[in-house]
């Protein structure tokens, strides 16, 4: 399979037809397995077999068939490397574009963000499905008439001429960094995510399932490129869809008597407001988030106290381990007076930033619950309205960055014809639909299981997934349950869940067989690996296509520019692992920040160059430039995980959404600096006229 194969828009319609219903009973037997493995864990689980195995089992199979998809599919044809031979039908084009989207974002954030926000987190689900709707109208479709490899060939030949030219290098590189820029960031959450799904189901280092499960992504994009990430991602959709769904199907039955969980959320969300308004007033409820305010407000006494406070503070708790010490106290206490001491900050400036992150942590734990079902609650008609407005924004930037993300752009290149590409748009939404509307109801009945199941348990029975979470990451917990009242019973206020831990741990909140939490970890693992494999070759094929084939070495042979992709691969992931290992936030943070600036600095320029052609290399370059200067300089300043404040924000509006500002401003330098100078040369609007040419 490493030979070129024939381009299905100029094969017969009967031999398309067999290629179809080829791949179909591929991927029927592919399914078929599958189950059959399932069955067989469910066995063995049911005999005895450890959990731990049962977790290396799922890894090592996962890998192996990536693996052996990558070897199968391997190839050094350009075509078949860069974009699958343009020969994908619409339907497996489809299933492989929505495993490439469905990240580790949606398949292990979306569904905790929905848990822990509510209402507000409707924004990812509306903006990244109205994204594709943008894609189908204004993008993808030209992008295949013009039938090149990459985001920057496109933007370099409709605003800087021929290849080669001094223009169209400039605008080729500056579009390069752009995609540089905007999927590094992306691939760095997909790599975490593989990081934390490893460390839990095989017990290894959080780096060291890093790396493992790098060695997976590389197996494919290496070997094979875009031809075997698209045979390995509709494989792995299979897995994600299958994942998603029985769990979630198995809460529907539980609480609602109903499989299809989109009935079930109807009928459960009232439940679920009832109870929320009983824990609202429940007076245990208030005595646990009355102890968190006291919290606060001593954080910020002491804050007020600097640098007194601080010296204080370190004085006593060398006090305490001394007097521990002394006093033969248990090992467990001199062990926690010990872990006091190491933890207190170094330097009083230290202590403002942990200080103040404290404080914050503790009242937003003092707030009573807000309703799941509300839109935008607040105390006063501005908070509401403030909180409208950042969730109207963030759809906005999700949309537009969705509709510029280079990864997903590049899969319009690998169907047989522009009409292909348009149905297959289609099955992308249908296939990401499936999951996206299961979402809402399974971060519902979550929620139900837990107000109802754990809240109100004696902390001397507390269920077994509780400890085994809080266990995976011992730096930062993934669920943390404290006695704040002394009552021995669990308090709504007293758990501290992380988003990113939902969708894994749902099979045991729900009391399914562990054989199923392996299952939903392998479809978190198909999902960040999915991602991952298309926005490392996106990366690898701008720098080997566009930078070293188109100017710095024209004369190139195909074998050599596979071969220097492969090597630039294989270099970028390993620096992606690197960054990932030092945790540098959470998932849906990285992965906000690059839809706002893939939307900012490549939105305006790509739609302009499809249906404006007035827009020249001067307003392109103004645009792209302006729109990722303003996005990088208020994410920058507003987002105190980079060194800014939230205080400097503008007209309230969160860090995430900075796309807001930088896709206007970077439409706006467009058009102004293309009015202001020189029109495009003719040959630009001649390149216009032929992608939008009727079929």
């Amino acid at each position: 399979m490493t030979g070129a194969a024939p381009s299905a828009a100029a094969a017969p319609p009967a031999k398309a037809r067999s290629y179809f219903r080829r791949l179909a009973r591929y991927y029927l037997w592919f399914t078929l397995c599958f189950g059959l493995f399932l069955g067989a864990l469910a066995i063995l689980e049911n005999e005895g077999m450890p959990r731990q195995w049962i977790g290396h089992l799922y890894m090592f199979a996962t890998i192996v068939l990536y693996a052996i998809i990558g070897v199968v599919s391997r190839t050094s044809n350009v075509s078949e490397y860069y974009v699958a031979g343009r020969r994908v039908p619409a339907l497996f084009n489809g299933m492989a574009t929505a495993a490439d989207w469905i990240s580790a974002a949606s398949f292990i954030s979306l569904a905790g963000t929905l848990y822990l926000h509510g209402f507000d987190a409707l924004a990812y689900v509306m903006g990244w499905t109205g994204g594709y709707c943008l894609v189908a109208l204004l993008i993808a479709p030209y992008l295949r008439r013009f039938a090149q490899y990459t985001i920057p060939d496109f933007l370099a030949a409709r605003y800087g001429g021929d290849t080669g030219t001094r223009r169209g290098n400039v605008v080729r590189a500056l579009a390069v960094g752009a995609t540089i820029v905007v999927s590094f960031t992306y691939v760095v959450a997909q790599i975490y995510a593989v990081g934390l799904i490893a460390s839990r189901f095989t017990g290894v280092d959080f780096s060291v399932g890093i790396f493992l499960g790098l060695a997976s992504i590389l197996v494919c994009s290496f070997l094979g490129g875009m031809r075997a990430i698209t045979w390995t991602q509709v494989a792995q959709y299979i897995i994600i869809l299958v994942a998603f769904l029985i769990p979630t199907i198995w809460l529907s039955v539980k609480f609602a008597g109903n499989p299809v969980p989109q009935v079930a959320y109807g009928s459960v969300l009232p439940k679920l407001a009832k109870r929320e308004a009983q824990l609202a007033l429940d007076p245990r409820e208030a005595e646990v988030r009355h102890a968190f305010r006291a919290r606060a407000d001593d954080y910020e006494a002491r804050l007020a106290g600097l640098p007194h406070s601080w010296e204080a503070g370190k004085i006593d708790a060398q006090h305490r381990l001394d007097k521990a010490r002394s006093h033969s106290a248990s090992l467990g206490e001199v062990r926690t007076a010990e872990r006091e001491l190491l933890d207190y900050p170094r330097t009083a400036e230290e202590a403002v930033h942990v200080w103040s992150e404290q404080r914050a942590a503790n009242l937003a734990r003092a707030q009573p619950p807000e309703p799941h079902a509300e839109p935008f609650p607040g105390k006063t008609r501005q908070e509401s309205d403030i909180r409208r407005n950042n969730f109207l924004a963030l759809v906005f930037c999700l949309m537009f960055g969705t509709a510029a993300l280079p990864h997903i752009l590049m899969r319009a290149y690998t169907t047989p014809s522009v009409h292909e590409t348009r149905v297959s748009v289609f099955w992308t939404l249908f296939f990401i639909l499936l999951i996206y509307l299961t979402m809402p109801a399974l971060a519902v009945l979550a929620k139900y299981d837990i107000y109802t199941a754990l809240v109100g348990t004696g902390y001397d029975a507390l269920p077994t997934w509780v400890s085994y979470w809080a266990n995976v990451d011992k730096a930062n917990p993934l669920i943390s349950i404290v006695d704040v009242n002394h009552d021995g019973i669990v308090q709504l206020a007293e758990i501290a869940i992380d988003g990113d831990m939902l969708t894994l741990a749902t099979p045991e909140i729900g009391g399914l067989p562990y054989v199923i939490s392996g299952l939903v970890a392998a479809g978190g693992l198909a999902a960040a690996l999915s991602t991952a494999d298309g926005l490392l070759l996106a990366i690898s094929n701008a720098l080997s296509h566009d930078i070293y084939f188109k100017i710095v070495d024209p004369g190139a042979s195909t074998q050599k520019r596979v071969t220097i992709s492969k090597l630039l691969l294989l270099a970028v992931a390993f620096i992606a692992a690197y960054v990932a290992s030092q945790k540098p936030a959470d998932i849906l943070s990285l992965v906000g920040a690059a839809f706002s600036l893939a939307g900012s600095t490549m939105f305006p320029a790509l739609v302009a160059g499809v249906f404006w052609k007035r827009a020249n290399f001067a307003g392109a370059i103004a645009g792209m430039a302006t729109g990722f200067i303003v996005c990088t300089y208020y994410m920058l300043h507003t987002n105190p995980m980079l060194g800014g404040s939230l205080d400097a924000v503008w007209f309230h509006i969160a860090p995430i959404s900075a796309g807001v500002f930088g896709v206007p401003a970077g439409a706006l330098a467009l058009v102004a600096v293309s009015l202001a100078t020189r029109p495009p040369p003719r040959e630009s609007g001649g390149l216009v006229d032929h992608i939008r040419a009727p079929e």
